[in-house]
């Protein structure tokens, strides 16, 4: 039975970036409390442990066991002090597929002619098989006027063309993850500068 004076945790919510997911909270109030997590799919209705009971953090990882990406999860947090427990604080369904967050894509190697830069980069995580991207560069010219310009490539290997020789560029890249649920816009990356080659 919870216990009217144990508080309950509080801004219960999944933080996912990359497909890497955990549960955060807030202390609901008294210092000195352990917490319990639990979780179950949408496909069984069944509460299970979490490698996170009696804890003292007020965060706990996913396992494994339910990295799958397009499963629906629910998850569970509870107060404990002694004998007494707090009443459980459940998340809204989770999908990772669906609620990740993307960071942006890695810039592996930067190849310069004198009219074009040629960028080498991959997704910010592990891909699974069938996986599809797009990835999308924004460039301009290190100049006063910065005018930004935009394309497109399901390709990692992304070329700027019709550049100036001897000039500084500058780009940021996203990706765009296509998956079941619909696509997923990444975060952008940092401008990264570059200067063309000589001719």
């Amino acid at each position: 039975e919870p216990s009217p004076h144990l508080a309950a945790p509080k801004n219960v919510e999944v933080y996912s970036y990359n497909f890497h997911s955990l549960l955060r909270w807030s202390p609901g109030g008294t210092d000195s409390v352990l917490y319990t997590v639990h979780y179950r799919t949408g496909a069984f209705p069944v509460w299970n442990e979490m490698n996170c009971t009696r804890i003292p953090q007020t965060e706990c990882e996913f396992p494994l066991e339910i990295g799958k990406r397009r499963w629906t999860i629910f998850l569970r947090v509870r107060a404990e002090q002694g004998q007494d427990c707090s009443d459980w604080v459940q998340t809204p369904p989770f999908v990772a597929e669906r609620d990740t967050t993307l960071g942006p894509p890695k810039v592996n190697r930067v190849s310069a002619s004198s009219d074009s830069l040629l960028l080498s980069v991959s997704p910010p995580f592990t891909p699974e098989p069938r996986d599809s991207f797009q990835y999308r560069v924004f460039y301009w010219e290190n100049s006063t006027s910065t005018t930004r310009k935009e394309q497109e490539a399901h390709r990692t290997l992304l070329q700027i063309e019709k550049l100036k020789e001897s000039t500084l560029y500058c780009f940021s890249l996203q990706v765009e993850f296509e998956g079941v649920f619909g696509n997923l816009l990444g975060q952008e990356s940092a401008p990264k500068c570059h200067r063309t080659a000589i001719s």
